[in-house]
């Protein structure tokens, strides 16, 4: 029997509240409110009283009506609530889509019409997975958008308005008073792409424009150059008039959105390959640093590859459009985690999606939260970690969102379970 592990915490950091809730995508803290969309259905997403941050308490739920569908993102402007709608387990369903193919070919192979174990064997998946498959191609999935809530009363979310979009529906987004900015697939595209809605009438969104790599618009006759959908927006998020967008095995650009209905990439960079992991997210820092604008990436760690790196923080330089340079890396030894080999993902995942200083709260798989200063962007440097145990029997800790709010307290997200509340006197961290 393992000894039970006591979670890890830097000398500057406390433990101050904890909740058994279902795993998340997302955490959003907004005055005595967190927000948490969940990874699986049915459920969707919980508002938790934090007032009392040592006794925080689930208020309400909106929960899914079938299987079908998840909403692990959730953002809140104001007394509304914006969540994701997207197809549950969509990679492996979408694979479904070439069944009838993989049958046919079969067929040639084989001579017969391929039983299920024959189908197993050359596919690779189980005979269920198979089952599931089939009957999510026949069921079809026209759910995929996003919904609005009226949460003026916290314990009564109303429901104002289902979005559809289209395919899988969306993943990630931002929202301001005027705009939500969708990364979501769109008929006549592969992958997804930045669809923006103007939602001053919140009972209405009204598409305002789009915005898509070269290589993704079919129906327009264009071509990628690339494999299936590994490049696409995993999302964009705004920074005054521009929008930071990750688009996975593309690296990121920058759009131009000073005009709202003509979205204009105006720098991009890819640094894969070599690298094999997606870039997540990517954010400037709110001030220059020795007169230059610096940005923050991250790259999300999948399955991994012995030999292969795992996912990691970048530092570019992104001074100059034209000339983006790396500066520097921010990485987690697996000996800094006692469950880095432990079954699940060991790598980096997310960082907070807002920058108002040069500390940056990453999230790292198996690794807890790690706050890394980079004030100095030639040299990262971990100021604060929390590692904590894992719960319900699962094998490791799989931290997967982190939010900060004004009174120094850290929410901690896990994908599988929990929400974890953290003190720590932020300014201290900060280096002179």
């Amino acid at each position: 029997m393992t000894a039970r592990y006591a979670p890890h915490l830097s000398p500057n950091r406390k433990r101050i509240g904890h909740l058994d809730i279902p795993g998340g995508g997302k955490v959003v803290v907004d005055g005595d409110y967190a927000y948490v969309g969940h990874m699986a259905p049915p459920h969707g997403t919980s508002i938790i009283d934090i007032s009392d941050p040592a006794n925080p308490k689930v208020v309400s739920t909106i929960d899914l009506d079938d299987g079908y569908s998840h909403t692990h993102k959730a953002r809140v402007v104001g007394d509304l609530l914006y969540t994701n709608i997207e197809q549950y387990d969509r990679h492996t369903l979408r694979r479904g889509d070439t069944l009838a193919a993989d049958r046919k070919r079969l067929v040639g192979a084989l001579g017969h019409e391929p039983t299920d174990a024959e189908l197993v064997a050359d596919i690779g998946f189980d005979v269920n997975t198979i089952a599931k498959m089939d009957a999510a191609r026949k069921r079809g999935y026209a759910d995929g958008g996003f919904r609005i809530f009226d949460i003026s009363d916290k314990t009564k979310p109303k429901l104002i308005t289902h979005e559809r979009t289209f395919g899988f529906g969306v993943h990630r987004f931002d929202v301001d008073e005027n705009y939500a900015y969708m990364s979501t697939e769109m008929e006549g595209y592969i992958g997804n792409i930045l669809v923006i809605y103007d939602v001053k009438d919140p009972s209405k969104p009204k598409e305002v424009s789009r915005w898509h790599m070269p290589g993704q618009h079919l129906a327009g006759g264009e071509k990628p150059t690339w494999k299936g959908y590994k490049n696409r927006l995993h999302h964009a998020l705004r920074v005054g008039d521009e929008m930071w967008a990750s688009v996975w095995h593309a690296g990121f650009r920058v759009i131009d959105v000073s005009d709202i209905a003509n979205p204009k990439t105006i720098a991009e960079h890819d640094y894969h390959p070599p690298f094999p992991e997606p870039t997540h997210t990517i954010l400037p820092l709110p001030d220059l640093i020795d007169g230059r604008r610096i940005a923050v990436c991250v790259d999300e760690e999948h399955d991994h590859t012995a030999g292969a790196l795992h996912g990691f923080m970048w530092v570019f330089d992104v001074t100059d459009f034209n000339n983006i340079q790396a500066l520097s890396a921010f990485d987690v030894s697996e000996m800094d985690s006692p469950w880095s080999r432990a079954p699940g993902r060991f790598g980096a995942h997310q960082f907070r999606e807002k920058m108002d200083s040069t500390l940056v709260y990453l999230t790292w798989f198996a690794g807890g939260l790690r706050v890394v200063d980079v004030a100095d962007p030639y040299r990262p440097a971990e100021v604060a970690h929390f590692i904590p145990e894992p719960v319900n029997a699962e094998p490791s800790p799989q931290p997967n969102d982190v939010d900060v709010c004004d009174n120094a307290l850290i929410y901690l997200l896990d994908r599988i379970a929990a929400l974890d509340i953290l003190q720590t006197p932020i300014h201290s961290l900060l280096k002179d």
